[in-house]
């Protein structure tokens, strides 16, 4: 019998589900290894294969140009938020960045560490509800970078462009990755954790320009992009098992027409969900602004917590889990990654419709 769900949740989230029957197939005996892929040696050729491909396939999947380095790393991205300024400060001293939600709050605390920290534009006066316009002339010109999150997980926002500045871009893309076209030569750095819509938790890409790697001494060995770059991503036992995953979940990404296919259904997706939200009587989206609001992650409530403790009770029932918002936010959340397929978005548009009709 088939037990699967819907699941809707924000991180670690739904994984394709003949990436898990492959991995599955492949449990025991890794292409006649006689050993799982999480036995196998980091040094052995089985795995040195699977993460040239890995890192082979995401350059093609993002048309990543030969002047950037992929690394994959652990820590997650919150790791990152220390990594970023230590390699990347310069002279002097300076970083700005754009405050949008709760990780980029803690970016920025992590980069208070390490130097003077500009905020140049800031959602926090309505609870992150919309992104904030960025104003070049606020943008300090020797700024060692202006970093964004580009898809903000908890409040449903994402920037539908990134910011044309001057100074380089880096960007966390943790909950947005693969799901829409970007141009990765609009950023210095992108980092994103793997959790959310590119494999297990456990792993996080680092995909960054190779000038930018080396400038700073006085790293600790493991924050050091050098480090990572020189290795090949192998200086320490890398996350074995969620990197083979992750090279699966690309191979799925290229069969299904690549990021232009995924954007597409993600539009849909997305659309399907917020339609219904907004012909309700009950609902309304945390993101009101149609250009602001995220194709991956949509939080939603009612003014009554009786009406969202219902509603979540009776989408469990129907096999819609991991709804619920968080904690900041309230009410209910639907992460929509790659992996859910469109069949789920319909299910809950029309359980969003049939709960509106009976309740309000």
């Amino acid at each position: 019998m088939d037990h699967r769900v819907l699941n809707f949740s924000a991180g670690p989230a739904v994984l394709p589900e003949s990436v898990l029957k492959k991995a599955a197939s492949e449990m025991l005996d890794y292409k006649g290894s006689g050993m799982s892929v999480m036995e196998l040696s980091h040094r052995s050729t089985w795995f040195q294969d699977i993460m040239d491909e890995a890192q082979q396939l995401l350059r093609d999947l993002l048309s990543i140009p030969d002047t950037y380095s992929v690394l994959f790393v652990q820590g997650g991205a919150s790791t990152q938020f220390y990594m970023v300024p230590a390699n990347l400060m310069n002279p002097s001293g300076k970083m700005d960045y754009v405050n949008t939600g709760a990780w980029s709050k803690k970016a920025i605390a992590e980069a208070k560490m390490m130097g003077d920290v500009n905020v140049v534009a800031d959602s926090s006066d309505k609870t992150f509800s919309y992104i904030p316009e960025v104003d070049p002339q606020k943008v300090r010109k020797d700024s060692s970078y202006l970093h964004i999150t580009t898809n903000n997980t908890i409040y449903g926002t994402r920037f539908d462009d990134p910011p044309g500045v001057e100074i380089p871009l880096v960007s966390d893309m943790s909950s947005c990755i693969l799901s829409e076209r970007i141009n990765v030569a609009d950023y210095a750095l992108i980092y994103a954790g793997a959790q959310k819509n590119i494999g297990p938790s456990g792993v996080t890409t680092v995909i960054v320009k190779k000038d930018l790697i080396g400038k700073n001494q006085d790293i600790p060995t493991m924050l050091d992009y050098k480090t990572h770059e020189e290795a090949g991503s192998m200086y320490n036992t890398p996350p074995t098992y969620a990197i083979y995953i992750m090279k699966l979940v690309f191979e799925n990404l290229v069969r299904m027409g690549g990021v232009g296919a995924m954007e597409e259904n993600n539009k849909k997706k997305a659309s399907l969900v917020y339609d219904a939200i907004d012909s309700s009587k009950l609902f309304k989206a945390h993101v009101e602004n149609e250009k602001d609001r995220s194709l991956m992650n949509i939080p939603f409530f009612s003014d009554s917590d009786e009406i969202n403790k219902a509603f979540l009770k009776e989408a469990e029932e129907m096999g819609m889990v991991n709804l619920k918002g968080h904690r900041s936010v309230g009410g209910m959340r639907a992460s929509i990654y790659n992996a859910m397929p469109l069949e789920g978005c319909q299910r809950l548009a029309a359980f969003i419709q049939d709960f509106d009709n009976k309740n309000s």
